[in-house]
């Protein structure tokens, strides 16, 4: 089994602390995904477990084995990088056979495993053509049969559709995660976008500063983020976070108002372990397309200032009257126009709380916390 485990890993360029103590598992056969901002140490970590960089302490474990000083052509790895590094000289089916060229394996195994790496990717009638004479997409398509070709253990992706144009990322999303369902290897995969992490990952591994914020699944993460910075992170457009206030509480609930609609108590179920005391100043996040709830519900009053219109949805940036701003989701058919004052209600059970550093209080929002309270 190809488990990849971390324990304890840290890496420092001198007196830099760049990764500050990473413990991570991928079992065998997960896809999972890092991400977080530029310069949270993600593409480090990814380096760590190929053996590109070294370890400063720690201990990295491939399928049950130290790898931590291990050089890197021995970890059963294989990484596709972001630049396609491809040889222009080359054939496709040279490119892909390298590897295999240098390691003296037999021809008939080296044009077995080109030509089945080949038909997964839908690349068969490229073989004998030259990167030039191909598409950005269909060289990336060929710098990850370079990297199936060697039959890893694990393979390691670091933003490899970074370069791609916004219409075949899609595509390429796509195919790399029927790539993983008919590999069945462990796949780890670094990008600094959020949407490629919820699509594609069966576990998402939210980085900062060089330290794991969150470990889940897209819906854990989406639903129950541990923290403020998970919560504004994951999701797009971003979860609006609104300034509010601690009322009173009772039952497993907390009961909050906001500036922007005094009238109206939010009761917003508390995780077991979090407690509230009147009074306190804390902060509601909610999503945009979670804002809209039954008309002529309570809510806030917010003055369009922008409509993105992105054809099947549309999404309008405003203003409350306390100077918040806000994302609603809106119908693209009648989208609210600009200067337009609308009433954006709010949905308890949709409503994230968090504390004046940013940890959540609140349970799993939405259907999976409506699921629970059914069962």
């Amino acid at each position: 089994m190809a488990d990849v485990v971390l324990k304890n890993v840290r890496k420092s360029f001198g007196a830099v602390d760049v990764i500050k103590g990473v413990d991570l598992e991928a079992r065998h056969g997960e896809f999972v995904v890092f991400v977080g901002p530029s310069g949270c140490g993600k593409s480090t970590l990814l380096r760590m477990i190929c053996g590109l960089e070294k370890i400063t302490s720690g201990q990295l474990l491939i399928a049950d084995e130290d790898m931590s000083d291990v050089e890197a052509s021995d970890r059963g790895t294989a990484m596709v990088f972001q630049s396609y590094a491809l040889y222009p000289h080359m054939t496709v089916a040279e490119n892909m056979s390298f590897a295999l060229r240098m390691e003296k394996t037999a021809r008939d195994e080296i044009d077995r495993r080109v030509k089945r790496a080949a038909k997964i990717l839908q690349i068969t009638h490229l073989l004998d053509r030259k990167p030039r004479d191909m598409s950005g997409g269909q060289r990336q398509r060929v710098a990850i049969g370079r990297a199936i070709v060697r039959e890893p253990k694990v393979f390691l992706f670091d933003e490899p559709l970074s370069n791609l144009d916004a219409e075949l990322r899609v595509q390429m999303r796509v195919e790399l995660s029927k790539l993983h369902l008919e590999i069945g290897s462990t796949m780890i995969y670094v990008t600094h976008d959020q949407v490629e992490a919820m699509t594609m990952a069966d576990k998402i591994v939210v980085l900062r500063d060089g330290l794991i914020e969150q470990i889940g699944s897209p819906l854990a993460l989406y639903t129950a983020p541990e923290n403020r910075f998970v919560a504004g992170f994951i999701g797009s457009p971003r979860m609006n976070f609104l300034k509010a206030r601690i009322v009173g509480s009772g039952e497993g609930e907390a009961h909050v108002t906001v500036p922007d609609a005094p009238d109206h108590t939010l009761r917003i179920p508390l995780r077991k372990t979090a407690s509230v005391t009147p009074g306190q100043d804390v902060s509601i996040g909610i999503r945009p397309e979670h804002f809209l709830g039954t008309p002529g519900g309570p809510g806030l009053e917010v003055r369009i200032d922008v409509v993105e219109n992105l054809g099947g949805i549309a999404f309008a940036y405003g203003r409350t009257n306390a100077g918040q701003d806000v994302i609603i989701k809106a119908e693209s058919e009648t989208p609210p126009q600009s200067g337009m004052t609308v009433t954006a209600s709010i949905k308890d059970a949709y409503c994230h709380l968090f504390d004046s550093n940013g940890i959540a209080l609140s349970a799993a929002a939405g259907a999976v916390r409506l699921q629970d309270a059914a069962a």
